[in-house]
Parts: structure tokens; C-alpha cells; sequence
């Protein structure tokens, strides 16, 4: 076997390191950047109120929906400054762990 097929680079911090992988890493997903417009449900839980409409101009902070789970209910807040363009969710649905709830646009966007 060659070193080109045998071993291969790996590079962390800048540093260039030659190393061999296993099968799993080879064979991992790949990791993406979440799309940061996208508020998905960080727990199972059910969806107690909605407190926003699709067009509405959000601030940052301001609590958009109460999620219960586990009896105890979450607020879920803003991130940043902008607009709804779609809620995927009702009251009282019932949703699962990163559950796609609501598509947000950044003010500083048109």
C-alpha cells in the first residue's frame, strides 16, 4: 500500500498531523452548521401558547411560545432581532426533540 493511501492528513488548529483513520471515522456524518433560522425544540414537550403571529417583527429576548415538558414550561425566546415567516406549530400540539416550531428572518436581512 502507498503512504498517500495509507495515511492521510489531519489538520487541527493549523497544525498538519499524517495519521491513518478508522473504518467509523471515515464512515461518520459529517457535521453542519445548523441553520440558525430554524428554531427547533430542544425537548419533547407540549406547546402551551404562542405568543407571536407570522409577519410579526420580533426584538431579541422577547418570549415567543411556552413549551411544557416534564410539568415545568420553558419560555422560548427570541435570539436575535427579526421577523416571523412561518410557525409550524399549534397550542397544544404535542411535539418531539427538535421539532421544526418556527422560521425566523434577521432584521439586518430583506
Amino acid at each position: 500500500m502507498s503512504e498517500e493511501k495509507k495515511y492521510k492528513n489531519l489538520i487541527v488548529q493549523g497544525a498538519v498531523y499524517k495519521t491513518t483513520f478508522t473504518r467509523k471515522f471515515e464512515e461518520r456524518i459529517n457535521w453542519e452548521a445548523p441553520n440558525e433560522n430554524l428554531i427547533h425544540s430542544f425537548l419533547p414537550g407540549t406547546i402551551i401558547d404562542i405568543f407571536i403571529k407570522t409577519g410579526e417583527k420580533v426584538k431579541e429576548g422577547e418570549t415567543i411560545l411556552l413549551l411544557e415538558a416534564m410539568k415545568m414550561q420553558n419560555q422560548v425566546r427570541m435570539p436575535f432581532d427579526g421577523e416571523i415567516v412561518k410557525i409550524y406549530i399549534r397550542k397544544d400540539e404535542v411535539i418531539s426533540k427538535n421539532h421544526l416550531m418556527l422560521e425566523i428572518k434577521p432584521k439586518n436581512l430583506k
